[in-house]
């Protein structure tokens, strides 16, 4: 991604991540604890290499219950090992305790009232190994996580959440837009060879050259999705048709990822005094998650030195809030440069998106760094926990400078998030 560093003048010291699953550890700090009673069991799985989808999918087989039926509140990368929370009515802690799932242990198991919802966590603790580095650089870090720590880290998107192919905001606008040609086109066409496999490029070269029944040929036989989104184009030859085809999820996502673009835009263009509110900010209470206007800067600058506060950037939608002054002006211009506007977003049905504030930064904490020699080689390995919805790799990135920060997990999940999806907040 090419954003902006706040670590500018410090070098990197380059380096990979997520040569193995076992380099990447991630566990969820929940939200609550279990309260001991009710009809919901709460239970801690560690999981290594299966989304957090491959997960509930194996849990409800072996339980024989729908997948619906199991709730969880973030998401988790594929290669990786990763400890999060799930609940499940209709069954006992020794049930859930029992489970033999191949890659998939269960921690622990306590009962509560309410079934786990999407949003219900606090943070994320990571230990992440940075491979193909000097071991001895890990004193290189100590200046720029001090920084990090003092100034925050940029709550910038990562990577994964635009999708192996970047384009999934380009899918959200052309969902927002009712424009079912461009989405399919998107989904369907736009070949790329330095993206795409051999047999996915073939078949993405046919449709965009309007050779459906040869693209329906070329295209391989895990691409279920396209092929049934292509079956029904065919079909009815009604792109509208084809595209209610797309998996509510998914769909979701694509809208998150163009909220998710516009976001970045606009803390891009703020990122030297990103930790500065001015005056006609929406600013965010990081004791509660509520915003409020910023009348006088000097007044609340103090404040945001504590990192009591800091200023909001924008996740479009028809109701969310606006700041006022020049945090307006640099709002719209990015919405103008991608020709959008807060009533695009009140599309009937699951496009319908209300929008909220998001905070400009976040302070990474419990920060530790360490290093060593393995059977693979020399490794840094750096730990520290990140608020929910809050992207490891965009701290990682701030340390390595590489072109780009290499991540193996582009899964139809991790493009979601690192971590959890956050409960944004706006302001009533």
């Amino acid at each position: 991604m090419a954003l902006p560093y706040v670590t500018k003048d410090f070098p990197g010291i380059g380096g990979v991540l997520k040569e193995r699953n076992e380099d990447f550890f991630v566990q969820e700090i929940p939200l609550y604890e279990p309260s001991g009673e009710g009809e919901h069991v709460y239970f801690e799985i560690q999981k290594v290499g299966l989304t957090t989808f491959d997960a509930i999918s194996r849990i409800a087989k072996a339980l024989d219950v729908p997948t619906r039926e199991i709730g969880y509140a973030g998401l988790k990368d594929s290669r990786a090992i990763t400890r999060q929370v799930f609940s499940l009515a209709g069954v006992t802690e020794k049930q859930v305790m029992d489970l033999k799932i191949d890659r998939l242990t269960v921690q622990w198991a306590a009962r509560h009232g309410n079934k786990l919802r999407l949003g219900h966590l606090a943070g994320n603790r990571f230990a992440i190994k940075i491979r193909q580095v000097n071991p001895t650089d890990v004193v290189k870090l100590k200046e720029p996580l001090a920084l990090l720590e003092k100034r925050g880290l940029p709550n910038f998107f990562g990577e994964q959440r635009f999708g192996r192919r970047g384009n999934n905001h380009l899918l959200g606008a052309a969902l927002i837009r009712n424009d079912n040609q461009a989405v399919l086109q998107l989904l369907l066409g736009d070949p790329k060879p330095d993206l795409d496999d051999a047999y996915e490029f073939k078949a993405r070269t046919f449709f965009a050259n309007r050779q459906n029944d040869d693209s329906m040929h070329a295209w391989p036989r895990h691409c279920g999705m396209e092929r049934r989104i292509l079956a029904r184009l065919m079909k009815t030859k009604k792109p509208n048709s084809a595209v209610r085809m797309i998996d509510e999820k998914l769909r979701r996502l694509w809208v998150s990822a163009l909220q998710s673009e516009m976001f970045n835009r606009v803390l891009e263009k703020r990122i030297d005094t990103f930790d500065q509110v001015q005056p006609g900010d929406l600013a965010y209470k990081h004791e509660n998650g509520a915003c409020f206007l910023v009348e006088d800067a000097a007044v609340e600058q103090p404040r945001a030195a504590a990192f009591e506060i800091s200023p909001t950037g924008p996740l479009l939608g028809y109701r969310m809030s606006a700041p006022t002054g020049e945090p307006a002006v640099i709002e719209q211009a990015v919405f103008d440069e991608l020709h959008l506007k807060p009533g695009d977003f009140r599309n009937d049905g699951i496009d319908r998106v209300k929008g909220a504030r998001r905070s400009m930064r976040v302070q990474p904490k419990d920060l530790a760094i360490s290093s060593g020699v393995d059977e693979h080689g020399g490794h840094i390995t750096v730990a520290f926990s990140l608020p929910a919805g809050s992207f490891a790799t965009v701290l990682l990135r701030e340390l390595m400078k590489s072109p780009e920060v290499p991540d193996a997990s582009q899964s139809a999940e991790s493009v979601e998030s690192d971590d959890a999806d956050e409960p944004a907040t706006d302001p009533a």
